[in-house]
């Protein structure tokens, strides 16, 4: 497809006619950049996101994120066109988990009730029992009978995370986010002694150091909720840096900083490049031309719903 774009272009106001010409619905992640989630019409963490997919009417669904994001989308919508800026925009954490290598993991244990969090390929929801994300993990865990083991995958730092707050002895796999183990428990600490009064809110996925020394851990939408709910006003946020915009439209008032990663980089914090291939040129001509689009084989689309249908049943019957 072509890329060429004229200069003076106004993605927003370009974007905004195409919705409406579509009868499109631009879904949104809290890490991509700013611009689009100021145009979309939800922003959200990843259950958020599912939930929004589930219930839409609209003929298209414009996903800002990442693909295993689009993809869930399409699972729960096959009749509907689910398009995504970057077909490229992958994620480290799925890529730690790769088919074969899990299938032969979980042949090898096959008594266990396999949950495994949303940050994954199709393939691998078709090899789950159900489906989790951050936010509702613990609803989902406590929802398996106390006899029956679990293999959590892929993310072994929300697992861990997970098994010592319910009290599960679980099977993990060794995955991870690298914008997630990117946090320095040292800088954060030398950040910390600068602004004493800070609270450290961190994201689950974060390692055992950080989760050690965070005032509060949850799911992206925890952490908003937290940061606008608590009566401090001097937060630091240890989570991808694209939630700061959201925070800080929501409590202007309040000092958010984010958590610093190990490696110097432009912001000093940890920012999933997978999320920032978004952008509003992509978006506009993803809209424009209806493609990259999502397709998934009809029989692989089938076995990958029942999880993500149990997620979503569990979560709602939990009111989460």
């Amino acid at each position: 497809m072509s890329t060429s774009v004229a200069p003076a272009i106004d993605y927003a106001a370009e974007i905004k006619r195409l919705k409406k010409e579509k009868n499109a619905v631009i879904l949104a992640h809290y890490y991509v950049v700013p611009e689009i989630q100021d145009i979309a019409d939800y922003i959200g963490d990843s259950l958020g996101l599912s939930q929004q997919a589930e219930k839409t009417d609209a003929a298209m669904i414009v996903f800002c994120g990442v693909r295993f994001m689009a993809e869930t989308a399409k699972i729960l919508n096959p009749a509907k066109k689910v398009v995504l800026p970057d077909l490229d925009a992958g994620c480290s954490l799925e890529m730690s988990c790769p088919t074969e290598p899990f299938r032969k993991f979980r042949e090898e244990h096959p008594d266990h009730v396999v949950i495994s969090y949303i940050n994954c390929s199709t393939e691998i929801k078709t090899l789950s029992d159900i489906i989790c994300t951050s936010s509702n993990a613990e609803a989902i865990i406590r929802s398996v009978p106390s006899g029956k083991p679990i293999i959590f995958a892929p993310d072994k730092n929300l697992g861990r995370f997970l098994a010592k707050k319910t009290g599960r002895d679980m099977l993990l796999w060794d995955g991870a986010c690298m914008v997630h183990e990117a946090f320095s428990i040292e800088k954060l600490l030398k950040l910390h002694s600068q602004h004493p009064n800070a609270k450290i809110v961190a994201h689950p996925e974060s390692e055992e150091p950080v989760l050690r020394v965070a005032n509060y851990i949850g799911s992206t939408t925890g952490m908003i909720n937290y940061v606008k709910n608590d009566p401090h006003d001097e937060f630091i946020v240890a989570t991808e840096a694209g939630i700061m915009h959201e925070m800080m439209k929501a409590v202007p008032h309040k000092k958010i900083i984010a958590a610093p990663a190990m490696e110097d980089n432009t912001c000093a914090c940890s920012e999933c490049h997978f999320m920032k291939m978004n952008t509003m040129q992509k978006l506009y001509l993803c809209m424009k031309n209806e493609k990259p689009e999502i397709a998934i084989d009809e029989e692989l689309r089938l076995q990958a719903l029942k999880p993500i249908k149990r997620m979503l049943e569990i979560s709602k019957q939990a009111q989460l």
